[in-house]
């Protein structure tokens, strides 16, 4: 890996291309660097991933939203939907919009902390999208993937969006235009033009994760992936983009983040070297948000040593900076302290993820956020116990390279009423990679079918499962395979209607031929 030093530059200073990020980036991204069989494992096993927290979020509203948004853009050859046959097609911007919308709604997939947060399984739903449109194969899919992970794992390593207030979208819609230009081999210069144009229409800040958090957290990755198939179509027509976007005078790092004497430091992989990002990347075993993992662990761990919660009098999550600002005390959010709150807002809410596990022991995707659930009583007086503090340790491993060093859980301390005091630490997730249950593709095809159960038929099931094992091996259409279909009567309810809806716009079966 080389460390590539990134700053603002005057105009005047007509800084050449090959010095800018975005070509460095082009670059990486179309280097026919060979693919590592654990690298080639992995992205099967996100692909597996993403599976399963669609299959599970598919009759959410917000799904159903994205997906009947998608259902009135039909296309051929298209793209495929979650839960809708694979011979029913849209086009693949579409197709990433709803499918994005279905991975990311439960907070339930792959995530990468460093300087900044990132979800690198979303740029799944976009590249497999073009690769299905674009009748490329299964080494094509894989060679855009590994690109799109390494690039989003290396922008978040280098460049910290949240201290800023920018949502942290404005890494993913670059990692995936560079991906599906890897995907389809496309020239440096297009990937050139194509990273920049994402980057500046996928910059938006970071109040879709605070206060009131609505759908749209789910949404705003699928936006960037939408964005992502739009610029690369863009560019692709001969189009330019704003450039230099990260260095420019006006640009990215001068007016949105440390600004014009700021220098950034952004690792890229030489020519020729492995794109191996993926594997630095961690999924989740709890539906919650990432920094929440080893916490629900602790709680499980701490539950039984406690017993009787009504002896709680107080309970001090010490934890690094992200935690306690972001889903903890620390973020003076009211509404992380709301019976109220949507499912959105309780999934930031480390207090009422530590309660809710320390009674339940455990953690489920939809139980444990019901309304029912929240306003329970004897829950609501537990979680107002709860607490968090920054500890500069947790910090510092927070933020620390060395991958045996760097945590993401917290030390716990449990007062009871008569002052005797229960405490545990827990550093990262059990299901972490180097947690006391690594997850290994038998743990992916697990969360798979359990979160598919009742959803995909167990023969379908099979048939993706399958599909995935011979990644590699795929040829264009068996890329349409990857993808579940459920019957129908499960997506029929909750439908709303918009603008693409009316006057019978969303009738999605008719023949592309047939519009003018």
């Amino acid at each position: 890996m080389k460390s590539h030093a990134v700053r603002t530059h005057k105009s005047a200073e007509n800084l050449p291309r090959p010095a800018q990020l975005a070509w460095k980036i082009a670059e990486v991204a179309a280097d026919p660097a060979p693919l590592e069989p654990a690298v080639v494992e992995m992205i099967g096993n996100r692909i597996i991933d993403n599976a399963a927290v669609a299959a599970a979020s598919l009759s959410r509203r917000p799904v159903a939203s994205a997906r009947a948004q998608a259902m009135a853009q039909p296309f051929k050859p298209g793209s495929t939907v979650f839960g809708l046959s694979s011979h029913r097609r849209v086009s693949p911007e579409w197709a990433a919009w709803a499918n994005g919308v279905a991975v990311r709604e439960l907070d339930f997939h792959d995530t990468f902390l460093a300087a900044d947060y990132s979800h690198p399984g979303d740029n799944i739903p976009p590249v497999l999208a073009v690769a299905q449109h674009c009748g490329l194969d299964g080494a094509a899919l894989l060679r855009g993937l590994a690109a799109a992970y390494e690039i989003h794992v290396d922008l978040v390593k280098g460049i910290c969006l949240h201290e800023h207030k920018i949502d942290h979208i404005a890494h993913l819609g670059p990692a995936s235009a560079a991906g599906i230009g890897a995907a389809m081999k496309l020239p440096v210069e297009t990937i050139y033009q194509a990273v920049q144009q994402a980057l500046h229409v996928t910059t938006t800040t970071r109040q879709s994760r605070k206060g009131e958090i609505s759908s749209w957290k789910a949404y705003a990755p699928a936006f960037a992936g939408k964005m992502a198939v739009e610029a690369v179509d863009r560019v692709m027509r001969g189009e330019g983009a704003p450039s230099p976007a990260w260095e420019g005078e006006d640009g990215f790092i001068a007016w949105l983040l440390s600004g014009p004497k700021a220098e950034y430091h952004v690792p890229l992989p030489e020519k020729g070297e492995p794109k191996r990002a993926i594997l630095d990347t961690y999924t989740k075993e709890h539906s919650a948000e990432y920094q929440s993992q080893a916490l629900i662990d602790l709680a499980r761990r701490m539950g039984p040593k406690i017993g009787d919660l009504s002896r709680v009098k107080s309970i001090v999550i010490h934890t690094s900076h992200h935690t306690h600002y972001v889903i903890g005390t620390g973020a003076n959010d009211p509404q992380k302290m709301d019976p109220e709150a949507s499912r959105e807002t309780l999934d930031h809410s480390i207090m009422y993820i530590f309660a809710v596990a320390l009674e339940d022991g455990g953690w489920h995707h939809e139980r444990s956020y019901a309304p029912e659930r929240a306003r329970r009583p004897e829950t609501v007086a537990l979680w107002r116990k709860i607490s968090t503090v920054e500890d500069p340790e947790w910090t510092r491993r927070y933020h620390s390279r060395d991958p045996n060093e760097k945590a993401f859980g917290g030390r716990v301390v449990v007062t009871l009423q008569d002052g005797a005091t229960i405490v545990d630490e827990l550093a990262v997730a059990d299901a972490h990679p180097l947690g006391a249950r690594p997850f290994a593709r038998a743990d992916y095809v697990k969360k798979f079918r359990a979160l598919a159960e009742g959803v995909v038929a167990v023969s379908e099931q099979e048939r993706f499962l399958g599909a995935v094992e011979r990644l590699e091996r795929l040829n264009p259409d068996d890329l349409f395979g990857l993808t579940f279909s459920v019957d129908p009567a499960l997506l029929a309810g909750g439908r709303a209607t918009g603008i693409f809806d009316w006057g019978g716009g969303a009738e999605a079966d008719r023949d592309v031929a047939t519009l003018v």
